[in-house]
């Protein structure tokens, strides 16, 4: 079942970003219908990202049904994150049908209880919301009359809604961008510069539209607002970026050690920078087998290193 309906909302996607590329809504009422009528989950949303389609035929159409309709989806799939999992609020409706009726029932006395034990499945029911929403998985923050924090809070979820993800994630990026401020001030009790660094630090990442995926961890609640507040520039860097770190590491170890582990000391050498003679050289073949040696020299009192040839 939840195949069939991937495929269907992926079908109806291509044919939206087909729309939008061409900037023809012709046929974009019936789609929508579609959707309307299709049971949307968290899941399917983040698989698919028809929220992405469905907000590129929203911004191009001037049909008012289009564009009414489509707002009215975007806000349902928003709502997700606020909702209990389905299979929870299937077990509590089980319950509640399969519930045997007291014959006391209409006594006040059974009254009473009636409302009592309606009150506590209320807070139960809410404390499973709360659980089982992304969101409030962590408190809420709290709200600030201080200026520069606002300021700070508005820049991160500006930073959050780059790009459509939010939208199919149905992540809230204003209390996300408050969390992840008050966190941030938590560490640093004022507003002054290391404060603001670390401010700035996060909303270049989370604007950077070749990182996509950090963004993306934040808004789904992979990371959290507190480990994105504190996390450092390496490990908020794209894959990419990574990559490319640890590739130059493993080049700057492997010439390190080739320069002073697997080389000779020798003093025929004298250095271009610091005029000393205490060194270190490796050979090397680096051309054919006919040529000569390439000789590699390290100075062991001022780092430099160069080629001998």
């Amino acid at each position: 079942m939840g195949k069939r309906e991937e495929e269907e909302i992926i079908r109806i996607a291509k044919k939206m970003d087909k729309m939008a590329q061409k900037k023809n809504g012709s046929g974009a009422l019936d789609l929508l219908k579609e959707l309307r009528s299709v049971p949307m989950t968290l899941e399917l949303l983040q698989s698919t990202r028809i929220g992405m389609s469905v907000n590129a035929i929203r911004k191009q159409s001037t049909d008012e049904e289009v564009t009414s309709l489509a707002k009215s989806l975007i806000k349902s799939w928003k709502k997700l994150l606020d909702e209990p999992a389905s299979g929870d609020k299937s077990s509590d409706d089980k319950r509640k049908d399969t519930a045997p009726v007291s014959p006391a029932q209409g006594s006040p006395e059974a009254k009473e209880e009636s409302s009592s034990s309606s009150n506590s499945s209320g807070k139960s029911e809410h404390a499973d919301v709360s659980s089982n929403s992304l969101i409030n998985t962590f408190p809420r923050a709290p709200g600030t009359g201080d200026s520069i924090r606002i300021k700070c809070r508005e820049m991160l979820s500006n930073a959050l809604q780059t790009g459509d993800d939010y939208i199919a994630i149905g992540a809230d990026c204003d209390e996300l961008g408050a969390q992840i401020e008050e966190c941030i001030f938590q560490e640093f009790k004022n507003t002054d510069m290391k404060y603001k660094n670390r401010v700035r630090s996060r909303i270049s990442n989370l604007k950077d539209v070749k990182n996509p995926n950090l963004r993306r961890t934040v808004l789904c609640g992979s990371v959290t607002p507190e480990r994105m507040a504190k996390m450092t520039a390496e490990e908020m860097a794209s894959d990419e970026l990574k990559e490319m770190r640890k590739n130059l590491t493993k080049e700057a170890v492997r010439d390190h050690q080739m320069a002073t582990t697997g080389g000779t000391q020798t003093d025929l050498f004298t250095c271009g920078k610091c005029k000393g003679k205490c060194c270190t050289y490796t050979q090397v073949q680096t051309r054919s087998a006919d040529e000569p040696m390439t000789t590699f020299v390290f100075c062991n009192e001022c780092g430099n290193r160069w080629k001998f040839c």
